[in-house]
């Protein structure tokens, strides 16, 4: 239902457009991380640079979008949700055709930069506009219906990134991505109804962003829950940051068989997201976390088992684990989700930056550091994931003990400032 505090001018447009649109923006990351896949080995002998450098197209947009998350969400606390995300969509277009024009690969990389720093205005403030429009069992509803639609990016991204191989070169790629940030941010503008009103938004000075992100960054329960979110996301992300090398170079595939990994995992993620919405008032949340792990965990030891026996490691069964740890991520993420915005009711765009923050920034570790290492062979790359999932594991539990209220599937907004 709607908030019951809902003025006439958070009034929603029609909840299917809502919800396309909030999916839609949320799909910034995947297709900024796997459109340009396919055409990595183009764009290395275009740029004579190895495998490892080419990385850095990953690494570089996620650093900056995890610098830049630390200010969206302030910001739109301050302005207003929809112009942050218009001016992000906007800027973020602009920064498209920089790097379809690159001469080089320092200039790509600087606009890859300026990606970064700009599409984590639609990815981040957009969760909040759930939570700002919807309560109860319906935000919770609406959350994983958005990560069903947003699951479809990562399967779609790497297979429209090779058609666009099979009609011109990788700059290509770009103009893609330059008229998805456009199209985005004139939908936003006529359609996307403003969530966050003058009354409820804080003051826009540099010392009130500033103060409002180490406030949040100082609650121990906040970060520890946001590790175990983070850690838990990451067993998956490993295999989407290595996802050149794992198709390509592990498993023999060329530039248009990216789909070979993506759709099983992305159908595993949406199924995870719909059984979360189902469950969603039968099933608490720190039940569904607890189940969604179990599987992600059974699917992690699984991918190892596969990866060990020279018969199983090869499509169709290279990709088995990674699918049932989607599956189980699918579960769990919605709840993660909406327990780390209503930790901070009061200003949930900071939260939703500070905890963003803390997942690129680990993302873009994995990316430059880990990935180059762990996926030198099927098993690493398969034991690196089952290290970073058991991790998010622990760090889960350390929070349940550590606070004297657990997770809840259909969170409350509380009357002070704590991790649900």
């Amino acid at each position: 239902m709607l908030t019951t505090d809902a003025p006439a001018s958070r009034r929603t447009a029609p909840l299917a457009v809502t919800t396309v649109l909030l999916a839609l923006l949320g799909m910034f990351g995947p297709f900024s991380i796997d459109t340009p896949f396919p055409a990595f080995q183009e764009m290395g002998e275009a740029f004579d640079a190895s495998e490892a450098s080419m990385q850095l197209v990953v690494s570089a947009y996620l650093g900056a979008f995890a610098v830049m998350s630390l200010f969206h969400g302030p910001l739109s606390d301050a302005v207003g949700r929809k112009p942050v995300m218009v001016t992000g969509a906007a800027v973020y277009a602009l920064a498209s055709v920089g790097c379809a024009l690159a001469p080089s690969l320092p200039v790509l990389l600087a606009f890859r930069v300026l990606q970064g720093m700009s599409a984590g205005a639609g990815t981040i403030v957009s969760r909040t506009v759930v939570r700002d429009l919807f309560e109860g069992p319906r935000a919770q509803r609406l959350m994983s219906t958005i990560a069903m639609i947003f699951g479809i990016g990562p399967a779609l991204a790497p297979i429209v990134g090779g058609w666009l191989l099979l009609l011109g070169p990788w700059q290509l790629v770009f103009w893609f991505l330059t008229l998805f940030g456009a199209v985005i941010a004139i939908s936003v503008l006529l359609l996307l109804p403003e969530s966050h009103p003058p009354q409820r938004r804080t003051p826009l000075d540099v010392r009130s962003v500033v103060g409002g992100v180490v406030e949040v960054a100082r609650m121990r329960p906040f970060l520890v829950l946001t590790a175990a979110s983070a850690f838990s996301f990451a067993g998956q992300f490993l295999y989407i940051g290595a996802a050149p090398i794992f198709v390509v170079t592990l498993l023999g595939q060329g530039p248009q068989d990216f789909w070979v990994f993506f759709v099983p995992m992305v159908a595993g993620m949406v199924l995870g997201s719909f059984t979360n919405g189902r469950l969603a008032e039968r099933v608490s949340g720190e039940r569904l976390i607890g189940g969604g792990q179990a599987v992600a965990l059974s699917g992690a030891v699984v991918g190892v088992a596969l990866a060990t026996f020279p018969a199983t490691a090869v499509l169709p069964w290279a990709v088995v684990g990674s699918t049932a740890i989607a599956f189980g991520t699918g579960i769990s993420m919605p709840v993660y989700q909406l327990a780390l915005l209503d930790a901070v009711p009061h200003a949930r765009g900071t939260a939703a930056s500070v905890s963003t923050f803390c997942m690129l920034v680990l993302n873009s570790l994995l990316t430059a550091l880990v990935v180059p290492v762990a996926a030198t062979s099927l098993v690493r790359l398969a034991l690196t994931s089952l290290a970073l999932l058991s991790l998010g594991i622990v760090l889960f539990h350390v929070h349940r003990h550590g606070t004297r209220r657990p997770v809840r599937a259909v969170p409350a907004p509380p009357p002070s400032p704590e991790v649900v």
